[in-house]
């Protein structure tokens, strides 16, 4: 406990009340004719037991720490008012009241025990002529008085003891209370500046976002509730589809600006199950991917108010609100008109060049040709070792032509397959069997793993053969003497797989998924000066995919290269090896 907090007086406050008591009945002895003392040794004992009262309140309050000694105090003041009241008339005196000062201040402690004590020391000070001899004869009244006035005080310390412990514990809920309105004031100021934290961050985000959606002017992004509403519409929209977005949001629906022809191609590629039912089938076209959680990009069309049509490559995404549920959707889209323009010039190009060539380079065959077997003029054995030399390369850039062609085909849409039910193995022996001489010629072991089955794929057993030829010609082409080319044929869940596995040189991480771009190199060819100029991965690609089919990669730079194509099975037939 503390001596100087409002719960809880010091010592020396306790006692000021009782002092001053004494002190004005020392005045009224002295002023007042009448009240005499009748006995100066209890007088005198009395004055100086209040004295020593007094003065232990006022050293407790200097020193706390013997707050456990304090009740010393009151008790003292007890005896001192008894000896007082002996000298000063004994059961007559006057100043019996003043017993009503300690009794409350010992009654006002916490505890039921006080009371007790509250109560001895009354009697102890009622009884305190008859200690000091002062009464010669006891009184049947005395005794009584010494006995129905402490109870009377007990009962008055009892009520004063009730009350102190009630609003002991008023007080304490009450420093509770101000205790956990403190916690809370703290935790709200605590909230307020983290809440003032966060609305910067929020500003913040909201700016960058703003400055960004701001910034993005050469794409499309489009934002839509579930239904197809427009609800956001960037600059890049604006520049794109000639509208402002006061024009469209709220107002219009996303479909509105697709043809409605390419929306119903894609509702029937999509094969809704039967009795499913979708209020907007073109809508859901464009989104069912985003709806499944997939990510797709494709080409569609966008129409503007005037009738003018935009080719562009679409990402739709979804929106999701706080609970992961789907709010709504969001169309990315970049205009394809230049690229496609540049792509249509450049198969032009290239399809105009190979045409070019292939006339002049098939007359430079036929006449070397001609040469070779001139019965009138036969060559001499340089001459015919010249003309071979000629000879070869002619027909190795009318082979490169043949592939630049083909690449036009495949990017024009062009690409003709002759299809028919067709045994994979002996399309994958041939192409083993037409690389063994240069396999053997650079050093290197081919090994041939064909299944007890015939996997029957559906399609062109010229172009499968084209696809084989490649991958073997490249696993040779970029694996050291001494190395060894693996050709495996299998059948796996429903489809044929096709495995060219080499030791070579490998191909960086980095590259694998560039291996089929027209023309590209990866960095361990030109590295160690393989030959080539970039097509045959690509028309393998091509023809795979041709096939229903994909093409699979896997490598590690020094170790080796694994190209795996997957096709879909016809069927299997058993066969004797």
């Amino acid at each position: 406990m503390g001596f100087i907090s409002v719960d809880h007086p010091t010592p020396a406050l306790k006692q000021l009340p009782t002092a001053v008591a004494f002190a004005c009945a020392l005045l009224l002895i002295l002023v007042v004719p009448g009240i005499e003392v009748t006995d100066d040794f209890t007088a005198v004992l009395g004055i100086a037991l209040m004295v020593v009262a007094t003065v232990l309140a006022a050293l407790f309050t200097r020193m706390p720490k013997y707050e456990h000694l304090v009740l010393l105090v009151p008790v003292i003041d007890m005896l001192a008012v008894g000896a007082f009241r002996a000298g000063t008339g004994a059961a007559l005196s006057l100043f019996s009241a003043i017993l009503i000062l300690p009794v409350v201040w010992i009654a006002a402690e916490r505890g039921r025990k006080h009371i007790l004590i509250a109560i001895a020391g009354t009697s102890i000070a009622l009884y305190a002529p008859y200690f000091f001899g002062l009464v010669p004869e006891v009184e049947i009244s005395g005794i009584v008085r010494g006995i129905f006035t402490p109870l009377i005080f007990g009962l008055a310390a009892a009520i004063v003891n009730e009350l102190s412990r009630q609003s002991q514990v008023q007080l304490e809920a009450i420093r509770r209370l101000a205790d956990d309105k403190e916690v809370i004031l703290q935790r709200t100021v605590e909230f307020a500046n983290q809440l003032q934290e966060s609305e910067a961050q929020i500003r913040s985000g909201d700016r960058l976002f703003r400055n960004v959606w701001a910034a993005v002017t050469e794409q499309s992004v489009i934002g839509t509730d579930v239904t197809g509403l427009i609800d956001a519409w960037n600059p890049g929209a604006v520049q794109l589809l000639k509208l402002d977005g006061s024009e469209v949001e709220n107002k219009r629906y996303v479909f509105d600006f697709h043809v409605p022809a390419e929306l119903n191609d894609r509702s029937r590629e999509l094969n809704y199950p039967p009795g499913e039912t979708v209020l907007n089938p073109g809508f859901s076209a464009l989104v069912e991917s985003a709806r499944l959680g997939q990510a797709e990009s494709r080409e569609w069309t966008y129409v503007l108010d005037d009738g003018t049509t935009i080719p562009v490559l679409l990402s739709v995404t979804k929106r999701v609100d706080d609970d992961g549920e789907t709010s709504g959707y969001l169309f990315v889209a970049t205009d394809v008109t230049q690229s496609r323009e540049v792509a249509r010039l450049k198969d032009e190009f290239v399809g105009l060049i190979s045409h070019e060539l292939r006339t002049p380079l098939s007359s430079i065959l036929g006449y070397l040709e001609l040469l070779r077997d001139d019965e009138d003029n036969p060559l001499s054995v340089e001459q015919k070792q010249y003309l071979g030399v000629a000879e070869r390369n002619a027909h190795r850039l009318l082979r490169l032509v043949g592939d630049l062609l083909f690449t036009a085909q495949v990017e024009s849409g062009k690409f003709p397959l002759d299809a028919h039910d067709t045994e994979l193995d002996r399309i994958v022996s041939a192409a083993v069997e037409s690389a063994r001489p240069i396999a053997a010629s650079a050093g290197i072991t081919i090994i041939q793993e064909l299944p007890d089955t015939t996997p029957v794929v559906h399609g062109d057993a010229i172009r499968l053969g084209q696809a084989c030829d490649n991958l073997i010609s490249n696993a040779v082409k970029f694996t050291p003497r001494g190395g060894t080319v693996t050709v495996s044929l299998s059948a796996e869940n429903e489809h044929a797989v096709i495995r060219v596995r080499d030791t070579g040189i490998g191909i960086a991480a980095s590259e694998l998924d560039q291996l089929s771009s027209r023309f590209f190199r990866a960095t361990t060819a030109t590295r160690n000066a393989v030959p080539g100029v970039g097509l045959g991965l690509t028309i393998t690609k091509a023809i795979v995919t041709a096939h229903h089919g994909d093409l699979g990669v896997e490598s590690e730079e020094g170790v080796g290269t694994c190209f795996s194509v997957t096709i879909p099975l016809v069927a299997q037939t058993s066969a004797v090896r």
